[in-house]
């Protein structure tokens, strides 16, 4: 269609066009896609899951060259991730910088037709818990970054910034307007404040209302959902605040703008609601919770103070069963889809549901149990679920879990069969002395799936892959001390 008018209406066309087309670009739901898992899906199949679902933003924690192959020419925006341990490195050698930028970014660009937007440096490295062992190292690293991506031509194209969690700011009331950033980091974020405004570089910020509902059992649970059934909003000097998110985020927006950056972008680079591993994480908050942000990100609606379209990343894509579980149970529980790329519940992305991922295989329908002839006063029984744990994954047992309704026998069934699924259903990987036992019968139990691994690579080649899952001594007791509580 050819426009008709004057100069300067077509100008202002022209302009109005190309914002639609910019805030096209930057807005919407993206995902996290982490890969800390024993048996991940092929790089190939959850790209086409990710097609498939209508993702066009992707977040990653690291740089895999296999995983940014696999992007290639698929039309998904990419950011990609520094480990927080190559901070020390890429803060004091620019060489190493330079080396990683030609590597990570400049080669896929070129070769694979990766569509590398972003280069997260570091993640989330003033965690209060790191105790301040990334603040001398991540700005100094963000400098070589970006000087390396000048050098190599790359500094329009692809932008660095630092994912931060929302503890580097706060507010002295519970009103957003009071909000700046802390005060035993506040120098170190303002240089980092300005060097991304330098750089026309965004502000990412990773915020977890269930992280606050996890944190004080005093939360007002309506208060982290977005469905305005919170009964006691907060009215900060005439904006209303329904939701622990839009409060969080202003905070941020009012912190930058005290410091003189009240027009910096801001990315969201991490949200989400996680599906077990705690009393309040299961699939109908999960939902809710998502949902809620979806529907209201995908319909342009922004904050009280930033009521425009957003730049968000949902965490995360897929459940992740070799993830740390220091900060909780449910940290292997993110994802709108299981480990097999099954989705967990309903999720809308405009008019259509969650599509599965295609031709994933599973190993055979055998599972492990706790043989009838066992006794669960055996003195093996206590070593044995220790080690399964241990070496497995039963973060789904516990209080309020999707499992925490198994009698004992099934709470040893499912540490068996989670070790033995992990270990590719090796004969050996169910002997637990006089207690285990195959069977071809699922024992799975309403929401408590006794589920079957999937095939790698690895299990195709020969089945001789062993995961070592290396957790806290503390969950061991924990579900040591579950298990034979109800006995």
């Amino acid at each position: 269609m050819r426009y008709m008018g004057s100069s300067k209406q077509r100008v202002g066309f022209l302009l109005l066009l190309l914002l639609l087309i910019v805030i096209d670009c930057v807005s919407g739901v993206g995902v996290n896609w982490g890969t800390q898992a024993t048996h991940p899906l092929p790089h190939s199949t959850v790209v086409r899951l990710l097609k498939d679902n209508g993702v066009d933003k992707v977040k990653l924690f690291d740089a895999d060259s296999q995983t940014l192959k696999a992007l290639g020419n698929s039309g998904i925006q990419v950011m990609a991730g520094i480990p927080n341990e190559m901070l020390s490195t890429l803060s004091t050698d620019v060489q190493a910088a330079e080396n990683w930028v030609a590597k990570n970014v400049s080669a896929h660009l070129s070769s694979n037709a990766v569509d590398i937007r972003y280069v997260a440096v570091g993640n989330e490295p003033f965690l209060s818990t790191y105790n301040g062992t990334f603040i001398a190292t991540t700005l100094p690293a963000l400098q070589n970054i970006q000087a390396a991506l000048i050098k190599a031509g790359l500094s329009t194209q692809v932008k660095v910034t630092v994912p931060l969690n929302a503890d580097v700011y706060q507010s002295s009331t519970t009103s957003p307007s009071t909000g700046d950033f802390r005060s035993d980091i506040h120098d170190s974020m303002m240089e980092i404040v300005k060097f991304l405004s330098d750089n026309g570089a965004p502000f990412t910020v990773n915020i977890y209302p269930f992280i606050s509902l996890y944190s004080d059992p005093n939360f007002p649970i309506d208060f982290a959902f977005f469905d305005d059934n919170y009964p006691s909003p907060i009215n900060d000097n005439g904006r209303i605040y329904t939701n622990v998110f839009d409060a969080n985020y202003d905070t941020l927006v009012w912190a930058l703008q005290k410091n003189g950056y009240g027009n910096m972008t801001i990315i969201v680079g991490e949200i989400g609601w996680p599906t077990d591993g705690n009393i309040n994480a299961n699939s109908k908050n999960a939902q809710r919770f998502n949902q809620g942000f979806m529907s209201r990100i995908n319909a342009g609606k922004g904050t009280p103070m930033r009521p425009g379209p957003m730049d968000t990343y949902l965490f995360s894509l897929i459940d992740e069963d070799a993830k740390s579980i220091q900060p909780g149970n449910f940290e292997r529980h993110w994802g709108i889809f299981y480990f097999d790329g099954q989705p967990k519940y309903q999720l809308n992305r405009g008019s259509n549901g969650l599509v599965a991922a295609k031709d994933v295989h599973y190993l055979a329908k055998k599972w492990c149990v706790m043989a009838p002839s066992a006794s669960l006063d055996g003195p093996q029984v206590a070593p044995s679920v220790s080690y399964a744990c241990a070496n497995a994954d039963c973060t789904s047992l516990g209080y309020g879990t999707s499992c925490s309704n198994l009698d004992g026998i099934g709470n040893l069934s499912y540490a068996f069969n989670s070790y033995y699924q992990i270990h590719n259903q090796l004969d050996s990987a169910c002997m637990f002395p006089n207690l285990s036992t195959t069977t071809t019968k699922d024992p799975s139990v309403g929401d408590c799936q006794f589920r079957i691994m999937i095939h790698t690579l690895a299990t195709s080649a020969g089945g001789k892959r062993l995961v070592s899952i290396k957790k806290p001594v503390d969950l061991v007791v924990f579900v040591f001390t579950f298990v034979f509580t109800i006995l």
